[in-house]
């Protein structure tokens, strides 16, 4: 069975300043996105899904996936802020509320329209094409009610920003399988080292640890490990401002329940994404480089 593609597009960009999802920086005002769904296609995803938000529905459609549409299988579903909550749920909901609700309520959001194993990606991060293929190759061998998922992960001096802190998982890996992942929100150079600023305090990191970019390979049994880490979530924090439900905290909550397991695969790619405002330079300079030397085509899709 070919898997689908799951993309975490409902951002709101705050450290970007702006919608970085649909921003141009292809040579035909293609965004990082139709790079991350070309390779997707070419490498044998049969369907594509996007989560947006509402308010840009108008801009996404018109700047990026009425094209796509042409080209590929493609649909898109959004994250609302009263998605997948109870009635009980809403009235305990602070007024103040206006940071979506994290990834895993977003990929909660797609239970309906996803049915088939599926990979989840950011629509800001750059993966490479040979991951796509790699986690393509796990989920088509995959059955619907298999509990083996996985993840690509990535060497972390390879997915640094000079234009400030990034969010990483940083990974503990045991028999080519996940044991832990823990989120670090705020991961950055100090020199030539590079620092974690965690609760407990400023810790250095050498830079060769595995970490996760967020792309991760599930069957349709993962959401129910999602549903409940996402239940006691939000018993804990539904009056929160600012919490948000991260995909790495539900893919431990399945591993530390005894759930599933979590398949580790690897990549050496250089990461290039749209974290900040001076990033987008970067990037169109790199998707240049990579037309240049024939890696994609000038033209990315065909026009119909």
């Amino acid at each position: 069975m070919n898997p689908t593609l799951v993309v975490l597009a409902a951002g709101m960009g705050s450290r970007y300043g702006g919608v970085k999802q649909i921003d141009a920086v292809g040579l035909h005002n293609e965004t990082l996105l139709d790079f991350a769904t070309y390779d997707a296609k070419k490498t044998g995803f049969a369907k594509v899904v996007y989560i947006i938000r509402k308010d840009i529905e108008k801009d996404f459609r018109e700047r990026f996936f009425d094209r796509v549409a042409k080209n590929f299988n493609a649909e898109y579903v959004f994250q609302n802020p009263d998605s997948i909550f109870t009635a009980e749920q809403l009235k305990k909901i602070s007024p103040e509320r206006k940071k979506p609700w994290g990834t895993i309520h977003a990929v909660l959001c797609t239970e309906n329209a996803v049915k088939e194993p599926f990979a989840v990606i950011n629509a800001d991060d750059y993966y490479g094409r040979e991951a796509f293929r790699t986690m393509q190759g796990h989920l088509a061998s995959a059955s619907e009610n298999s509990a083996e998922h996985a993840m690509v992960g990535y060497v972390l001096e390879n997915t640094m920003s000079r234009s400030g802190s990034v969010s990483r998982g940083v990974c503990t890996v045991k028999d080519g399988y996940l044991a832990s992942i823990k989120e670090n929100t705020k991961i950055s150079y100090k020199g030539e080292g590079i620092i974690t600023e965690l609760d407990e305090g400023t810790f250095e990191l050498t830079g060769k640890e595995w970490v996760s970019m967020n792309l991760f390979g599930f069957t349709p049994k993962a959401f129910e490990g999602f549903h409940a880490y996402w239940d006691d979530f939000i018993a804990k924090n539904n009056e929160a401002e600012k919490a948000e439900a991260l995909l790495p905290a539900g893919v431990e909550t399945i591993i530390d329940s005894g759930r599933g397991k979590v398949k580790f695969y690897t990549s050496t790619e250089r990461w290039f994404g749209m974290t900040y405002p001076e990033d987008r330079a970067i990037v169109k300079s790199e998707i240049a480089a990579k037309i240049a030397e024939g890696y994609y085509p000038e033209q990315l899709w065909e026009k119909v």
